[in-house]
């Protein structure tokens, strides 16, 4: 059994702290652009399609804008919405915590589809390299919640269980760890695998990550403590549970359209 005692803050210049949370975003966009420009470049040698890969350099910008407003925003919406009707001004603490995956990905599918329209690029075709390379974040950033010692697990007697001291001296499930092993590492192998070594049609990345991760996120769901705020939606169902079963269901759907399209 293990007890956590790893700092959030990486180095503390006392004007300024580095924070590993902070560090998990600027590496997991810095990587994600270098396997984009990759992945662009090998569906490009063997489909017709055109496409300029400098402007994926421009899309990143857009992807930062929609990351911040979209995760502030759906956490705000998701799970603590009588808060900030009370507290406007919290709204713009972004420093003291608080982003929604889902929220995320929404601004994102949305960023993205501005950036498309304006460029008159395929949606889904850049929607796909973000899928593929999305996962590299989210394991980096599960990770930074493991040593924040945020998003904790419900308490177990596994010989892995991991206490954490600033929450109670109960072991706990390392959720974070899970959700960083599924939802990234293994959805990193499953969109990658298949971009890299079956012939690429346009959307199936998208939907398929929207599947994958959803199932993943609602195993994970299981082992980890819900919102404290919002508790048990039906004495059943953490809000994590609910948005990701969401995604699986848009996931299917959009993969019956993209199919219906291709066989017209």
């Amino acid at each position: 059994m293990y007890s956590h005692n790893l700092d959030p803050v990486l180095v503390d210049f006392g004007f300024i702290a580095i924070r590993w949370y902070s560090l998990a975003y600027v590496f997991g966009i810095i990587i994600g652009w270098w396997l984009g420009k990759r992945i662009i470049a090998h569906i490009l040698k063997s489909n017709d399609l055109k496409f300029n890969i400098g402007e994926f350099d421009e899309l990143i910008s857009y992807i930062i804008i929609s990351i911040i407003i979209g995760g502030r925003l759906g956490y705000i919406i998701f799970y603590n919405l009588e808060y900030y009707i009370s507290n406007p001004l919290d709204i713009f603490k972004v420093w003291e915590g608080g982003m929604s995956f889902h929220g995320a990905l929404i601004g994102i599918i949305y960023g993205t589809y501005l950036f498309s329209k304006k460029r008159n690029i395929r949606t889904f075709f850049l929607l796909d390299i973000v899928a593929c390379v999305s996962p590299i974040g989210i394991f980096l950033g599960r990770i930074a919640n493991f040593i924040n010692g945020e998003l904790i697990g419900k308490v177990t007697d596994v010989s892995w269980a991991v206490i954490f001291p600033t929450i109670d001296l109960l072991p706990r499930h390392p959720s974070q760890i899970y959700e960083a092993i599924l939802e990234g590492l293994v959805l990193f192998l499953i969109l990658n695998i298949l971009v890299f070594k079956r012939k690429y049609k346009i959307g199936s990345s998208s939907y398929l990550f929207l599947i994958f991760y959803g199932i993943f996120r609602v195993i994970s769901e299981s082992f980890r403590e819900p919102d404290i705020q919002i508790g048990y939606i039906f004495n059943l169902f953490s809000m994590g549970t609910i948005l990701s079963f969401l995604m699986i269901l848009a996931g299917f759907i959009l993969m019956n359209i993209l199919r219906k399209e291709n066989e017209k």
